[in-house]
């Protein structure tokens, strides 16, 4: 994935395998996606942390006409309430899509030809 200084250091944790998102060093929040201050407090001064990986399912769509690759199958993509507050974005993978619901434990999950993090059921 192609990055810039504010997303540099996320796209190098995923290369690791590893998730990680910004923490405000004043309020304590949880910042993704990334940002140049914290939009809760204003504070400029953002670290990054890893995360446990560990969410649920807040919303989702299953894609049937990609516009980008139309020779790719139906997938899901979701939005993932983390565990630690932030909400992050990926595809669904592991479980049939009819069997994604609103509110399904999922955990981050990597493969071996990307390093984009995807989420299976937990």
């Amino acid at each position: 994935m192609a990055s810039d200084p504010l997303t540099a250091p996320y796209w190098d944790a995923c290369r690791r395998r590893e998730l990680v998102i910004q923490a405000c060093t004043a309020c304590a929040r949880r910042v993704h996606l990334p940002a140049l201050q914290c939009p809760y407090c204003g504070c400029a001064e953002l670290t990054w942390e890893p995360v446990s990986g560990e969410g649920v399912v807040h919303t989702f769509t299953v894609v049937h006409r990609s516009f980008v690759t139309p020779e790719r199958e139906p997938y899901a993509v979701a939005w993932i309430d983390l565990a630690e507050g932030a909400r992050a974005f990926g595809e669904i993978v592991g479980c049939p899509h009819d069997g994604i619901h609103i509110g399904m434990p999922v955990r981050v999950s990597w493969d071996e030809h990307s390093s984009l993090p995807k989420w299976r059921p937990a």
